[in-house]
């Protein structure tokens, strides 16, 4: 019956017509691989000129953009397979799920695109781009408010604010829930969790436990890491060992995180917002919350480094170089957006590894093969945003991290950005010698005094800036293929663990 359809005089006269079909069967049916059919789909008709202007290929587009992990990429290929480019559609429905997403500059610059290019029919795309606008209006309104409103109510003097303190964490989001509940991926309810598995039964026995969150399966594989109050786990979704989150259950609730991860996709471009680590969701309950998020299974930078504390060697500086670049990188794009990490050290790190072969070229402008080679920063739950903020704002609180608490923090002192720094120059010394950095407080030629470590960095080579530490490797053909091995040797060794 099934050939007889397929066969059938309309499918053979519209090759799209039969993944039509499928696609609404896998839409229903949560255990087909809806992503991988869109996929196949997308690239046997993306150059085929009859379905250019078909606007059922164009919700195929859609989608597959949703089901994507990296829509950015998807939506690109969208606009350079010159599909539908003349209807509004694609620029109405694109902008709406970028804002959705919190892109709001981005779905500007596509209710522009599709005006530019005068699509049709042109009176909705207005129309629409001028609610867009009206929305937008809102929101800057709404944030302006709240900002002013928390620099009446606060008492922020040059002392300092705590911001972990948890009566201003509850102020801020009171202030800003009218933002989170906008933001894709919010699921909110005043009940408690009541899932047939009880969360607090996957701490012992975790692995190949299901637990139903928001109408979606979720198949325990094991826990993947926990502290005082929460426990993540790896999970396949629906059952497909194909698509992998990361569960991170806290209690109580704590929503914060996620409005984190939303700053993050909202200030960050395409190109480097994938070294901060991605939230999809979360589901608040009245006793607490469930974060899904991205799943890396290569280690932590941690994790490297036991791997050579264990043999009893350090890391080989040309590998400490690399990675001590790729984090002053990091934490030069993070503030400069007005985001504050808070809690950097190497169990944080998530290592990345390119899908090809590095190669020597590309090393210096992070593309090609190194473009997906690095670090990930995840756990945005001590995350401090500035702009919610008065201008100049310092802070007060103690990390109370061992080995990553900044001098000011150690000395009760106010501090901002340096609980950054420092948490960069902890990791860059445990890479060196396999232990925590402890700081001495030694008199300087002017009267006054400078902190240094006890132990002393090998060579002042590794004291310099990102840029030094780039001309260095990239002056020597050597330090690139000798990091390129070290990387290789890294991955199979830690992969095979």
């Amino acid at each position: 019956m099934a050939t007889a359809l397929y066969n059938s005089p309309a499918f053979v006269d519209d090759p799209l017509l039969p993944f039509l079909w499928s696609i609404k069967k896998a839409l229903e049916d949560s255990t087909h691989n809806l992503t991988k059919l869109l996929s196949y789909c997308i690239n046997k008709f993306k150059d085929n000129h009859r379905y250019r202007n078909d606007p059922r290929f164009l919700k195929i587009w859609f989608l597959y953009m949703d089901a994507s992990a990296d829509f950015d990429c998807v939506f690109k290929q969208l606009l350079d397979s010159d599909v539908c480019a003349n209807d509004a559609s694609l620029y109405v429905y694109s902008a709406c799920f970028f804002e959705a997403k919190g892109r709001l500059r981005d779905a500007q610059t596509i209710y522009k695109l599709g005006i530019s290019r005068n699509a049709e029919p042109i009176k909705w795309l207005e129309k629409a781009y001028t609610l867009f606008l009206s929305r937008l209006s809102e929101i800057c309104n709404a944030a302006s408010s709240q900002k002013a409103d928390y620099k009446e109510s606060a008492t922020l003097q040059n002392d300092g604010i705590n911001p972990w303190d948890t009566s201003t964490l509850n102020d801020l989001l009171k202030k800003i829930n009218p933002l989170i509940v906008k933001f894709d991926g919010y699921r909110s309810s005043t009940k408690p969790y009541t899932g047939k598995v009880a969360l607090s039964t996957l701490k012992n026995a975790s692995r190949n436990k299901v637990i139903e969150i928001g109408g979606m399966k979720y198949h325990i594989k094991g826990c993947a890491g926990q502290g005082g109050f929460a426990q993540v786990y790896k999970a396949n979704v629906n059952s497909d060992p194909d698509d992998v989150v990361a569960l991170k259950i806290q209690k109580p609730a704590f929503p914060w995180e996620f409005y984190m991860y939303r700053q993050l996709d909202q200030r960050i471009s395409g190109r480097e917002r994938s070294s901060y680590g991605f939230a999809h969701k979360i589901h608040l309950y009245s006793d607490c919350s469930i974060l899904v998020c991205d799943y890396l299974a290569n280690g932590t930078l941690q994790d490297v480094i036991n791997s050579y504390l264990v043999i009893g060697k350090s890391m080989e500086e040309v590998l400490c170089m690399y990675y001590t670049t790729e984090m002053l990188h990091m934490i030069d794009t993070l503030h400069d957006v007005g985001l504050i990490h808070g809690d950097f050290k190497p169990d944080n790190l998530l290592i990345c590894y390119s899908r090809g072969n590095l190669t020597e070229e590309g090393f210096l402008d992070r593309s090609g093969s190194w473009g997906d080679q690095g670090l990930c920063l995840v756990d945005w739950g001590r995350g401090i945003d500035l702009h919610l903020f008065p201008d100049h704002t310092i802070f007060k609180g103690d990390c109370r991290t061992s080995g990553f608490r900044c001098i000011e923090m150690q000395e009760d002192k106010p501090w901002k950005f340096q609980v950054d720094a420092y948490g960069l120059c902890g990791v860059v010394h445990t890479m060196l010698h396999n232990c925590y950095m402890e700081i001495v407080k030694k008199e300087s030629s002017d009267g006054g005094s400078v902190y240094l470590p006890k132990l002393p960095f090998k060579r002042k080579l590794l004291q310099e800036l990102k840029k030094s530490f780039q001309d260095y490797m990239v002056s020597d053909p050597q330090c690139i293929k000798k990091l390129k091995e070290l990387l290789a040797k890294q991955r199979a060794s830690l992969c095979s663990a």
